[in-house]
């Protein structure tokens, strides 16, 4: 790609009203996402009572769900986090899927298998998602979030999804503003539609786990998956909008190396392990690579003499990007007793909870998205929490920038 065209499509002209956009994009990774909860608890009591501090929402796979009810919460301003972490804190893995395992015996490859085709034949995937769909229903205030747009506390609600019909990536975007236009770039598309629970079940449907789900896209039906998939340019929505300032929230696998032991190296791997290798792939998204690439060019903007930047039309972006700072998988590996009976049962069939076969690093991976438990989601918490204490320099010179001027309705 061309030095130019990069410029042109990761930098924008700012909106003249207001150049201190701020947004918040928030990455997909099943129940990992609660780590973000953390985050932005800790960045509520970091701004103490105010306004919510985002002018913009962008939210992928499950971190669209956070993004969507942050959203229908954002007139409390930043006691919106506090409303999400309570929302989090009573969440059960049978609140988002249901699986029905065979109980024949010990746990095995041949049961599990089993399960899994019963599964498919019955709810077009591995999961049974009904249960996330009635869960969006009762906790979810969509007309909130509408309410929240129309009134300026939020400008843009967005979530990503990715086309199995096309393969096109897709943004989904929610606003007031009627000079937000739609967009087209190679690979990746947006459009401006109401934002429902169908948008929401289409981002956070992890391929093979959660079934495909139908939205209308430019007059025809074309099925969409989890956003994760084919992020080529996870900031580029939050860049097109408006944004100066991002916060992006990843939860992003730590290095898993210190998890295997040399002997289980030359192991062959478990199906599990398989299983939690490719989930981790979906998830492994460009982040940061994104993110470096939007700080180098800042940089170089920032580095022209002030007369040439005032001739160019695109301005310096500040990103900040926290992921966790330890092992997602190890921690899950001292939580997945808390999975329901059948989860569990249907993990160790197929050797996805066994540490001493190879390929330990990916033991508890898949494990890990599925685990929407207390202990482990308060895990995630605290150590969402504990990274944004770290951080709390960098957080505060992000939200220095304007912020006085919005109020809570």
């Amino acid at each position: 790609m061309a030095l130019q065209t990069l410029i042109a499509s990761l930098f924008e002209p700012p909106p003249p009203e207001r150049p201190e956009r701020r947004a918040l994009v928030l990455m997909g990774g099943g129940a990992r996402t609660a780590y973000q909860v953390g985050v932005l608890r800790a960045l509520g009591r970091l701004l103490d009572d105010g306004a919510f501090p985002f002018h913009l929402i962008l939210g992928t796979s499950a971190g669209a769900l956070n993004g969507a009810y942050l959203a229908s919460v954002a007139r409390l301003g930043t006691r919106a986090f506090e409303q999400l972490a309570a929302f989090w804190t009573q969440l059960r893995s049978h609140h988002v899927y249901q699986l029905s395992a065979l109980r024949v015996g010990r746990p095995n490859l041949l049961t599990a298998g089993l399960t899994l085709m019963r599964q498919v034949r019955r709810h077009r995937a591995l999961l049974d998602t009904m249960p996330l769909v009635q869960t969006l229903h009762r906790h979810l205030d969509l007309p909130a979030v509408s309410a929240a747009l129309a009134d300026g506390t939020l400008d843009v609600l967005a979530v990503t999804a990715s086309s199995y019909t096309s393969g096109e990536h897709w943004t989904f975007f929610q606003t007031a503003d009627a000079s937000c236009a739609p967009w087209r770039r190679p690979g990746r598309r947006a459009e401006a539609q109401l934002i429902d629970v169908e948008h929401l079940m289409a981002s956070a449907a992890i391929p093979f786990l959660f079934p495909a789900v139908p939205l209308w896209v430019d007059g025809h039906k074309e099925y969409f998956g989890d956003g994760s998939m084919r992020q080529l340019s996870p900031l580029s929505g939050a860049i097109h909008l408006g944004a100066r300032q991002i916060l992006v929230i990843g939860v992003g696998q730590p290095q898993r190396a210190g998890l295997t032991t040399a002997a289980a190296r030359s192991e062959e791997p478990s199906a599990g392990t398989i299983a939690g290798h490719a989930l981790a792939s979906v998830f492994h998204d460009t982040l940061q690579a994104d993110v470096e690439q939007a700080q180098r060019v800042s940089r170089t903007l920032a580095q022209l003499p002030p007369a040439v930047a005032a001739l160019l039309p695109y301005r310096p972006v500040q990103v900040l990007c926290l992921q966790p700072s330890a092992s997602l998988d190890e921690l899950a590996l001292k939580h997945v007793h808390e999975l329901p009976a059948a989860t569990r049962d249907t993990l160790a069939g197929l050797g996805a909870l066994e540490t001493r076969r190879a390929g330990n690093g990916s033991a508890a991976a898949l494990a890990s998205y599925l685990l929407f438990e207390p202990g482990f989601v308060q895990a995630l918490m605290q150590l969402g929490e504990a990274d944004a204490r770290q951080h709390v320099q960098a957080l505060r010179a992000l939200f220095a920038p304007a912020a006085s001027n919005r109020t809570v309705p």
